[in-house]
C-alpha cells in the first residue's frame, strides 16, 4: 500500500543509500557499466528525473535485482505526487460497475 502520510523513498535514493554508497560505486564507473550516462544517473539519484522501465531493467541486471523493485517504487512515488496535485479535483459522475451473477 502506498502510504498516504509521506512521499515514498523514490528510486534514485534507494539506488544511491543502498547500492551505489554502501558499494562505493562512482557514478561515473556505474554509468559505464550500465550504458546509463553519469548525468541522467545524478538526476535519478537526486530525483529529477524518473527511472523508466528500460533503466529499471538495467539497474536489475547489474545489481541482482528485479526491473520490479525499481518500477514498483516509481510507480509509488508517482501515485502519491498525482494523488498530491489532484487532491482537491473530483469526477463529475462516477459509474457503478454491475455486480456480477454467480452461476451455480
Amino acid at each position: 500500500m502506498i502510504p498516504t502520510n509521506r512521499k515514498p523513498t523514490h528510486p534514485g535514493r534507494i539506488l544511491d543509500e543502498m547500492y551505489l554508497k554502501p558499494l562505493h560505486i562512482s557514478l561515473r564507473s556505474f554509468g559505464a557499466v550500465t550504458g546509463i550516462s553519469r548525468k541522467h544517473l545524478s538526476r535519478v539519484i537526486n530525483g529529477h528525473a524518473r527511472v523508466s522501465v528500460e533503466i529499471a531493467t538495467k539497474l536489475a541486471a547489474t545489481l541482482s535485482t528485479t526491473p520490479e523493485l525499481w518500477v514498483n517504487a516509481q510507480r509509488n512515488v508517482d501515485i502519491y505526487e498525482a494523488r498530491q496535485r489532484l487532491r482537491e479535483w473530483k469526477p463529475k459522475k462516477v459509474f457503478k460497475a454491475l455486480e456480477l451473477q454467480r452461476v451455480p
